[in-house]
């Protein structure tokens, strides 16, 4: 099984915003349900179908398998709407990586920073640009994101 141990933070500062390469993504959910949620993303040239499961902590399953770009550009097309649109940063920070994602559309104005762990205790330092965090608000969930857009908050 696949496992994701991911925590989550806004920001506190725009040191990120000359670091790292951008990247547009479009995403949607065939499913948002709390117990499973699937996704289907184009990440600039490329697309993807990820499942993931219930969130325990920071931890949960996670399955993620490529898929043609046409086949993902027709499953956005059944994906409860609105799509997700957002730019994302990956910054390297002392032997960590960092995904800075600014959102768009019904989201503009929410940036989120988001660290991969090995483990949920796992020691890691953090960029002078990163704030307070988010893990366990599930309003920050691009899968929320869907059902109650920044804009609405």
């Amino acid at each position: 099984m696949g496992v994701e141990i991911e925590r989550k933070f806004l920001l506190a500062g725009d040191g990120w915003r000359s670091l790292g390469v951008a990247v547009s993504m479009r995403q949607g959910y065939l499913s948002s349900d709390k117990a499973r949620v699937v996704r289907v993303r184009i990440e600039g040239e490329q697309a993807y179908i990820t499942i993931k499961g219930k969130s325990a902590g920071a931890t949960r399953g996670e399955w993620e398998y490529p898929v043609p770009v046409a086949d993902a550009e027709e499953l956005l097309l059944l994906c409860e709407q609105p799509l997700v649109e957002k730019v994302r940063r990956r910054i390297d920070f002392q032997g960590h990586t960092w995904e800075v994602d600014e959102f768009f559309g019904v989201n503009a104005g929410l940036i989120v920073a988001e660290i991969e762990l090995s483990s949920e205790g796992e020691a890691f330092d953090k960029p002078e640009w990163i704030g307070a965090e988010v893990t366990d608000d599930a309003r920050y969930y691009n899968s929320s994101l869907v059902k109650r857009p920044f804009s609405s908050w």
